[in-house]
């Protein structure tokens, strides 16, 4: 019973991966299918000084908001004192390009003759909470000591009168004003439910910007590489993978066809998750699917060798496989922990191409650590059940002869 729902999850988890594979298009970065090319201008706001300072703070923000994950892989680069490029690739709608930018919020808080008298510079910080007069979701603002001193002006000379909080142009809340206030703190509340807070505090404080900025140029930009380069990097990779392929099935039979069936699956799986998280393959993402596709590999060797180990040892087959997988799951375990530490100290500190390669790379140690252990496991127990002679002279050669 056990094994038939393990074949039933393998079906499923199979099934989802390629469905998802064929539904959802995969993305490609400026260097394999090109994208959007955007010059986005600060523009003068009263109280905002448009310096190195600030231009830098929107130029992080921006890439916050656009490569959260670290998967989209855009170029943000500055361009002179006043001005920012920005690199999608995969994108060649400017309509698409401009509104993903324009996802980036402005916070202004204005006065009841229209002013902006703060921005997004003063915010320090944004929670969502139960709160408000019904304990409805809201959003639980906090100033930076200036945007303090100013927001403290704000309420003092506008008591009884309407203060609009207004997001990249729409006004989110239009509050009076009973009293001043002077802690630094406020509460944005209205109709929406908990989910739509948080993502509103996620926007404010992560993508408020210090300045407005508007698109200067936008125009679609032709891959980097060759077409040529592109298709002889394919088909290098294809070769490798065919002679790995290869090599499992000749050299271990019967558990090198169960290995390559389960690195088709772990292929599977990889490409399903990328293109479920909307990411971008570039040649960097692509190198770190390769290197987790040799993990993968090597611990369908390690598990293996340990098998051939026990039976040598006199151990019985099923005896054998389960003792062969004790023992090489620590191996498997340390050296995939160590890589995924490896990778997580790339994405947090690392920007663009590298943090694309880290959760590449990441997503197929995991993946291939699922499939080694579990699916892996699953196959070779079937077949010793339905052929345990021919997995015994597949791990010993043709004169091994040995009961189940």
């Amino acid at each position: 019973m056990r094994g038939k729902w393990q074949l039933l999850t393998i079906v499923i988890i199979v099934a989802l991966s390629a469905v998802t594979i064929i539904q959802v298009p995969l993305n490609f970065g400026l260097d394999i299918k090109g994208g959007s090319h955007i010059i986005l201008e600060a523009e003068p706001t009263p109280g905002v000084k448009i310096d190195n300072e600030t231009m830098d703070r929107a130029k992080n923000v921006i890439e916050r908001r656009v490569n959260g994950l670290g998967i989209s892989e855009p170029v943000i680069q500055r361009q002179g004192a006043n001005r920012i490029i920005v690199e999608l690739p995969g994108i060649q709608d400017r309509e698409e390009a401009i509104d993903l930018i324009g996802k980036t919020a402005q916070l202004e808080f204005k006065d009841p003759e229209g002013n902006t008298r703060l921005t997004g510079a003063d915010l320090k910080d944004a929670q969502a909470q139960f709160g408000g007069q019904y304990g409805q979701p809201v959003v639980a603002l906090e100033f930076t000591a200036e945007g303090k001193e100013k927001f403290a002006k704000l309420t003092q000379e506008n008591i009884g009168r309407n203060v609009p909080i207004v997001l990249d142009g729409e006004v989110l809340t239009n509050p009076v004003v009973n009293q001043a206030i002077t802690d630094g703190k406020a509460i944005i509340e209205g109709k929406m439910s908990m989910d739509e807070a948080k993502n509103l505090a996620v926007l404010l404080k992560g993508g408020a910007l210090p300045v407005n900025l508007k698109p200067a140029e936008v125009r679609n930009v032709s891959p980097i590489l060759e077409k040529e380069s592109i298709s002889r990097s394919l088909n290098a990779g294809l070769l490798g993978l065919g002679l790995v392929l290869l090599f499992m099935l000749f050299y271990y039979k019967l558990p090198g066809l169960a290995a390559d069936l389960v690195l088709i699956i772990y292929g599977l799986i990889v490409m399903a998750t990328m293109a479920g998280l909307r990411a971008v393959f570039t040649l960097p993402g692509i190198a770190g699917f390769v290197l987790s596709l040799g993990m993968a590999v090597d611990a369908n060797v390690i598990i293996f060798e340990r098998i051939r180990e026990e039976l040598k040892s006199g151990k019985r087959l099923h005896a054998a496989i389960s003792a062969g997988f004790h023992r090489a799951w620590t191996c498997i375990l340390d050296s995939n922990l160590t890589t995924l530490i490896t990778a997580a100290v790339l994405f947090y500190f690392g920007t663009g191409a590298v943090k694309g390669f880290a959760v590449t790379l990441t997503i197929g140690i995991i993946a291939s650590l699922f499939t080694c252990i579990v699916i892996t496991r699953w196959i070779l127990t079937a077949v010793a059940n339905k052929n345990p002679s021919g997995m015994i002279r597949s791990f010993l050669g043709k004169g091994a002869v040995q009961n189940g």
